[in-house]
C-alpha cells in the first residue's frame, strides 16, 4: 500500500486533445522529461466524428507540481483543455480489473465468497480457475486483488482509472 501525504495526494487529470497520432506519446514524454510519474493512464475517443479524445491521467505531486503539469500540458498543441477533477470537486472515478484465480476445494469456495462480497462478476470459469471482473474505486480493486493473492491469484489485467465530473457541465 502506498503511503500518501497531503503533499503527494493523487490527482486525476482529464485532458481533451485532438485525436491524432503521437499526442499520447508527447504528453507521456513531457511527464518523463520532467520526472513526473503517471500512476494510471486511459485514453478514449469522445466525439461523434472521432476527432477528440479524452486522456485521463492519475499522477501525484505537491500542488505546485500539479499546477506545473497542468500549465505545461495546456501549452501543448493540440490540447484543448486540462481539468484537475480532484480540485474540481465532485466527480466519478472507476477502475476495472480482470482477475484470474486458480484453486480447488476451499480456496475455490473462498474466492467465490470474496467475489460476492466485492460484487465481482465471474466472466469465465473452468474446473480449475475463475476470471472475475471487478469495478469500482481503485482502493476497492486493490483490496480485491490483495485478498485474491491468498486464495490463488494467477494474473491481473487492469484498465486504469476513468473519471468524469458530476453535474450537467462538461469536465
Amino acid at each position: 500500500m502506498k503511503i500518501r501525504t497531503p503533499d503527494t495526494a493523487p490527482h486525476t487529470l482529464s485532458i481533451l486533445v485532438d485525436n491524432e497520432p503521437g499526442i499520447l506519446a508527447r504528453i507521456a514524454g513531457m511527464f518523463t522529461a520532467r520526472g513526473y510519474n503517471i500512476e494510471s493512464l486511459t485514453v478514449t475517443d469522445v466525439s461523434e466524428d472521432s476527432s477528440v479524445s479524452r486522456i485521463t491521467i492519475v499522477t501525484t505531486g505537491s500542488q505546485n507540481v500539479i499546477e506545473q503539469i497542468i500549465t505545461q500540458t495546456e501549452r501543448m498543441p493540440p490540447v484543448y483543455r486540462v481539468t484537475d477533477l480532484t480540485e474540481l470537486g465532485p466527480h466519478v472515478e472507476r477502475d476495472l480489473a480482470l482477475v484470474k484465480v486458480a484453486g480447488t476445494g476451499e480456496h475455490r469456495i473462498e474466492a467465490l465468497r470474496l467475489a460476492d462480497v466485492f460484487r465481482a462478476r465471474v466472466v469465465d470459469s473452468t474446473t480449475e480457475s475463475f476470471v472475475f471482473e471487478v469495478t469500482g474505486a481503485s482502493e476497492k480493486v486493490d483490496s480485491f486483488i490483495e485478498l485474491m493473492r491468498e486464495v490463488g491469484l494467477v494474473e491481473v489485467a487492469r484498465t486504469g482509472v476513468v473519471a468524469i465530473g458530476r453535474g450537467k457541465e462538461a469536465s
